[in-house]
């Protein structure tokens, strides 16, 4: 049930940011619910691949390349859902971190509420 919720509410931070964000369009709340599953399942297997293969960059670059990485993540869904489209990687970039911090914030609330 905590996994539904939490799809649920990174699905809603999609939509706040699709809506407010210039660069990031989102077709329907079904395309949001998508965009959450395959930010999920890519967080969970691309990007650790990318981190290690991206390992001396990122230490160079004291951590600082992993919002790259994020925003290549995002650029991926982009690629792989019909009705979610991203301008560019700065667009990505934006939107990845403010999903992050929109997430933390909604996961807060909910952790508030148990």
């Amino acid at each position: 049930m905590n996994l539904i919720l939490r799809l649920l509410l990174s699905a809603a931070a999609v939509i706040i940011l699709g809506n407010i964000l210039p660069g990031v369009a989102i077709d329907t709340y079904v395309t949001a619910i998508t965009v959450a599953v395959v930010l999920g399942l890519l967080n969970f297997i691309v990007r650790p691949i990318l981190v290690l293969l991206t390992l001396p960059v990122t230490i160079i670059t004291f951590g600082f390349f992993l919002l790259i990485i994020n925003a290549i993540i995002v650029l991926l869904a982009n690629a792989l859902i019909n009705g979610f489209s991203v301008s560019n990687i700065w667009w990505a970039l934006l939107f990845s971190l403010l999903l992050s911090f929109l997430q933390s914030i909604l996961f807060s609330l909910l952790k508030k509420d148990k």
